[in-house]
């Protein structure tokens, strides 16, 4: 059994999968497989994977579906993993070659899950700008996230934690399929029910910005699509928080956090939809979610109030 299964979807990625590819089979700490799920690419991804299989039959397995999305490809290739550990990886991006190996510490030391942090490079794999975020050792996962959810730059990206294969399939943590903002859904529920987090000092993972990927094509139908997916996050997170045992403080934190991420997308729709969106939120009474404990959420939530009364 390796050590580590990495899922890496494939989805008309031909330009960056080499890249990706190579960044994975080149890691100094090699106790992994790569788990490959081709999800209805109609480029030259398929022959860039068929390439990489045969020259490394031991570390690579392909599956090919039909087209699904990013989380269907990411459940699937879950579905096929062997491996204690599991590390997402999306194929336009790529990681650095000692993350594994800086990794290792904690994985020894059985850590449930285990967070790293991100660098945004363009097309030209120059870098963009570094995401940074707060460093601890193992704490239980409530204690986890409330550190991380309001002072990390970026918590909820799958692709920035190794996760121990057992949280996700003991608790039947998969993404929702056909729904944008998969990981923001999902993070902070496994962030929660994590007996142990630990979060390093290490810039792993390389988030390539291009208008052409899996994750990242857009256009105003997608816009109101992922607003409202938003709103099925929120709803299924209030499901899943009432399974959780955990403290009224960390429940206003996961409440806020949702509600903030909703708040501000409204100003991507236009009149229209916006008016929609608002009912939408006023029937969730989402705006009770933001507690006055400070003069900067006394003056949001009078503007936020005011803005939802004239629209």
């Amino acid at each position: 059994m390796p050590k580590i299964s990495v899922i890496i979807p494939v989805y008309n990625t031909e330009k960056y999968l080499k890249k990706c590819l190579d960044s994975v089979i080149n890691q100094t700490y090699q106790d992994f497989e790569i788990i490959i799920v081709n999800d209805g690419s109609t480029d030259n991804s398929d022959k860039i994977i068929k390439e990489y299989t045969c020259k490394n039959p031991e570390k690579i397995k392909s599956y090919k579906k039909e087209n699904g999305g990013l989380s269907s490809a990411r459940n699937y290739g879950l579905s096929k993993a062997t491996g204690e550990y599991i590390s997402f990886i999306d194929s336009d991006d790529y990681i650095d070659h000692n993350l594994f190996n800086k990794l290792k510490g904690e994985m020894e030391k059985n850590t449930d899950l285990i967070k790293f942090k991100l660098t945004t490079v363009d097309i030209d794999y120059k870098e963009i700008s570094k995401i940074d975020g707060p460093v601890f050792k193992q704490r239980y996962g409530e204690e986890a996230f409330n550190s991380l959810v309001f002072k990390d730059e970026l918590m909820e990206p799958a692709c920035i934690y190794l996760y121990k294969k057992s949280l996700l399939i003991e608790n039947n943590f998969k993404f929702s399929e056909n729904k944008y903002h998969e990981d923001f859904g999902l993070t902070p529920i496994i962030l929660l029910c994590a007996k142990t987090v630990a979060s390093i000092n290490f810039f792993g993972y390389f988030y390539v910005q291009s208008n052409n990927t899996i994750t990242r094509n857009d256009n105003y139908q997608r816009t109101i699509k992922r607003a409202n997916d938003l709103l099925f996050h929120y709803d299924r997170m209030k499901d899943e928080v009432e399974k959780i045992d955990i403290e009224l403080k960390t429940k206003e934190n996961i409440y806020l956090y949702y509600s903030n991420a909703i708040f501000n997308n409204i100003k991507n729709l236009k009149k229209s939809e916006r008016k929609k969106y608002i009912e939408k939120i006023k029937q969730r009474k989402l705006i009770n979610n933001i507690k006055v404990t400070n003069i900067k959420r006394l003056i949001k939530k009078i503007i936020l109030l005011s803005y939802m009364k004239g629209a």
